[in-house]
């Protein structure tokens, strides 16, 4: 299927590792110029290279969308450099693990920083050129959290959730000006993220109903669809890329 996407700028924020260069790379397979954010230099150099194999530009940006004036400025070089944005996805790491009466109020200002801030900032940075082209797609990469929430996971359990109030928000909005704001839930993906969680790796597949966990790619694919000239009438929803495993009913 032909995504009709192709030559499309997309910005693709934590897009060195994990979901993020998987959604990158899913965009550029597509025939999208990209520019890839994060904070890690030498992984965001190894992510250039491997996007390159696809054929278009790319273009990174090293910058940690914690720091309020990094998303102007990532969104205002990659503008500069492949043009206005066309697909923004939001994507950053998770906050670290904790239950709500260990996480301390230093722990929750860069969690809200970090994974709400910043992609609020991100928002309002790429939308003037959005509304005003009548095309965009904004794409923001949360957690199955947002439909159940999961223990020992407070901050991310309440930052997630409010960036899908925002997505919803935003998209009714927006929507009429040809902008479609749509938010990705993963499951247990095989990244550093769910490593870091600790764990037997291989047990967790066995309780979500495909056997398995998830690949970085199958992540990718759906970010991409999302951002894509196929999904033209899907708009404020939260989807679970997570093999069944939410039992919350939508």
């Amino acid at each position: 299927m032909d995504l009709g996407i192709r030559g499309r700028v997309a910005l693709v924020t934590g897009g060195s590792a994990g979901i993020g260069l998987a959604a990158a790379k899913s965009l550029a397979r597509e025939g999208c110029d990209v520019c890839v954010s994060a904070r890690n230099p030498e992984r965001l150099a190894d992510a250039v290279v491997e996007l390159q194999e696809f054929g278009g530009v790319v273009h990174a940006v090293l910058a940690d969308v914690e720091d309020q004036e990094a998303a102007f400025r990532v969104v205002a070089e990659t503008r500069e450099v492949l043009g206005p944005i066309d697909i923004l996805v939001a994507n950053a790491g998770g906050p670290p693990a904790g239950r709500f009466v260990e996480v301390s109020l230093a722990d929750w200002d860069v969690a809200v920083q970090r994974n709400l801030l910043g992609t609020v900032r991100l928002m309002h940075a790429v939308l003037p050129d959005m509304r005003e082209r009548g095309w965009g797609r904004i794409v923001t990469v949360t957690s199955r959290s947002v439909r159940e929430v999961i223990d020992g996971l407070a901050l991310s359990n309440a930052t997630r959730s409010a960036v899908a109030g925002i997505v919803r928000t935003l998209a009714r909005e927006v929507g009429g000006d040809g902008v479609l704001v749509n938010n990705v839930l993963p499951g247990p993906i095989d990244t550093e993220r769910l490593r870091e969680l600790g764990g037997d790796v291989a047990a967790r597949g066995k309780s979500v109903p495909v056997g398995r966990i998830g690949r970085p790619e199958e992540v990718g694919d759906v970010v991409a669809f999302l951002a894509s000239e196929r999904a033209s009438f899907v708009n404020g929803i939260s989807m679970l890329v997570d093999g069944g495993e939410s039992r919350v009913v939508a």
